[in-house]
């Protein structure tokens, strides 16, 4: 074991070596949570043993502003728009995972305590990670995203709910558990209510206060996030329920945007010491006997939990590539895992070795899953044939009613701002559009309006042959990325479409890659833009010279 000594100077080697390993990381194409994930073994008691409490207290606060901002990103439209499905797909995953996984662990010869918590600890996804994941890949507001991120709350509220009973069955302090039971929902509701009082009467007065400084309202923000984190976790609940609510507290505040890009950076640095700390918390030297065991438990998270909420998405009416998506998110265990498995151990109720085994299930789907998530949609395109027994011929709700013209010049894919003007100059020129977007909220805008819509995803191979192309002169993709354009493209051409094809390119590197891959038009409306800028300021300094 090597001595280092000074806390300052620990802190700096301990940058250095991520700094060193990310790049390492980055230069092989490997996700950065998985190169860190190696620095916490590294920096931890497997060999430096240089972690500390101020390097946990980061974490902490690291993970306050990561849900923190996603709270920021979910308004009470987007949770009440949710919240079925989130509630749906959350708990049956819960109970799923829970019996399946018991099971599984009575087979390997584990008693039925401790198959119990085996089971339990299954059923937990981390919502750090796959909120980080999925913010890396820009799709924390895509349907998947939110959905993902919806039944994630849903298993954060229900481990919360767990440990709590753990502590009072375990440890005999609750004498009469009924009541317990009922003061932890009286704590609930009284956070709630008091959080909502705060939205209705002083958050509205106190913010534009802090916001006459950009200094002074990220300072508050973080303030507000990681003191009701503070408050969340005083009531028993978890710090992460409390970050949350501070986020969505402020989602409905014309300062979200502000507060939330300020923030990114800050939350970024600190969520690194998240992931050092769990490589450093990891019991490597009882992991030996428990590696065959561990893979088969672990084959299952990776596989069942994706599976089955692709299934009750299915059922539900969404496309089995909006479940397959979604379902990654599940496809590993959580740190809240490891930390109920080691009240499990204070209370008596397992031993060293199965808290060791719930590790290493950890361990290997927290990085398998990592995986699966940065290569999703290549991934879905080689097995996305093999998921269509789980989708209905049914239509998803949004299909419905989409209220099509007889005649069709144009299909859109993507209605936000871009799409949005690109659509109304096709009407003033006559030509009748049918738009499509992902994003309930603008499909149910467009239909309102009495305009054409469809419900659907650019990136969904399957979708083209739904629609009208027999009808459309032109197809138009106004939504940016290279593997969104790039899906359509071949699914229009697998479908036989011969029409005029425009994409959209937010760079020339994303242009030659379009047009080599036989785009018919290539628009690029920043470099447009900025060609129209100069354009009239050049005009306006001839025109003042003459």
């Amino acid at each position: 074991m090597i001595e280092i000594g000074d806390q300052f100077y620990e802190f700096g080697l301990v940058l250095a070596i991520a700094a060193f390993v990310g790049l390492m990381g980055t230069a092989l194409r490997q996700p950065l949570i998985v190169a860190f994930i190696a620095v916490g073994i590294a920096v931890g008691p497997a060999w430096l043993d240089i972690t500390s409490e101020e390097l946990d207290l980061l974490a902490e606060v690291g993970i306050a502003l990561l849900l923190f901002v996603v709270g920021l990103k979910l308004d009470l439209h987007v949770i009440r728009t949710m919240g079925r499905i989130a509630l749906i797909t959350g708990l049956g995953q819960v109970l799923f995972t829970s019996v399946v996984g018991f099971g599984i662990a009575i087979a390997l010869g584990f008693s039925p305590v401790h198959a119990t918590y085996i089971a339990i600890a299954l059923t937990f996804s981390s919502t750090i990670i796959i909120v980080k994941l999925l913010s890396d890949k820009r799709e924390i507001d895509t349907l998947h995203g939110r959905i993902a991120i919806g039944f994630l709350i849903v298993q954060d509220i229900v481990v919360v709910l767990t440990m709590i009973a753990i502590s009072a069955f375990g440890t005999g302090e609750a004498d009469n558990p009924a009541m317990e039971a009922v003061w932890v929902v009286a704590k609930g509701l009284g956070m709630l209510a008091a959080v909502a009082l705060l939205m209705r009467y002083v958050i509205p007065w106190l913010l534009p206060i802090f916001g006459r400084s950009q200094e002074l309202l990220i300072l508050a923000s973080i303030a507000w996030a990681v003191g009701l984190a503070v408050a969340g976790d005083a009531l028993g609940f978890s710090q992460e329920v409390g970050a949350f609510l501070a986020g969505v507290s402020l989602a409905s505040t014309p300062y979200r945007e502000a507060i939330s890009g300020r923030l990114t950076s800050v939350r970024d640095f600190l969520l690194l010491f998240f992931f050092i700390t769990l490589g450093a918390s990891l019991e490597l030297d009882t992991l030996g006997d428990q590696i065959p065991a561990a893979i088969v438990l672990s084959l299952f998270v990776l596989i069942g939990n994706p599976l089955i909420v692709v299934i009750m998405m299915g059922a539900m009416g969404y496309r089995k590539r909006t479940g397959f998506l979604a379902g990654l998110a599940v496809a590993q265990i959580s740190e809240f895992s490891l930390i109920f498995a080691a009240l499990g151990v204070s209370v008596g109720h397992i031993d060293s070795e199965t808290l060791g085994l719930i590790t290493l299930v950890g361990l290997i789907t927290i990085g398998v899953s990592t995986y699966l998530i940065m290569y999703s949609h290549p991934i879905y395109d080689r097995i996305g044939f093999a998921l269509s027994p789980f989708e209905r011929d049914t239509p998803h709700p949004e299909d419905r009613d989409t209220g099509m013209p007889r005649e069709i010049d144009v299909i859109l894919f993507g209605l936000g701002r871009f799409g949005g003007g690109i659509a109304d100059e096709l009407r003033r020129n006559d030509l009748n559009v049918l738009g499509v977007d992902i994003d309930p909220d603008r499909v149910r805008q467009w239909r309102s309006a009495d305009l054409p819509v469809h419900y659907g995803d650019a990136e969904d191979p399957d979708l083209p042959h739904l629609l009208p192309l027999e009808q459309a002169q032109y197809v138009i993709c106004s939504t940016p990325g290279i593997d969104t354009n790039l899906t359509l493209l071949r699914a229009l051409r697998h479908d036989g479409y011969e029409g005029t094809v425009a994409l959209t390119a937010h760079s020339e590197y994303e242009a030659r890659i379009f047009e080599n891959a036989g785009a018919d038009v290539v628009l690029r409306p920043f470099a447009e833009a900025a060609n129209s800028v100069v354009g009239s300021l050049v005009a306006r300094e001839e025109s003042a010279g003459s």
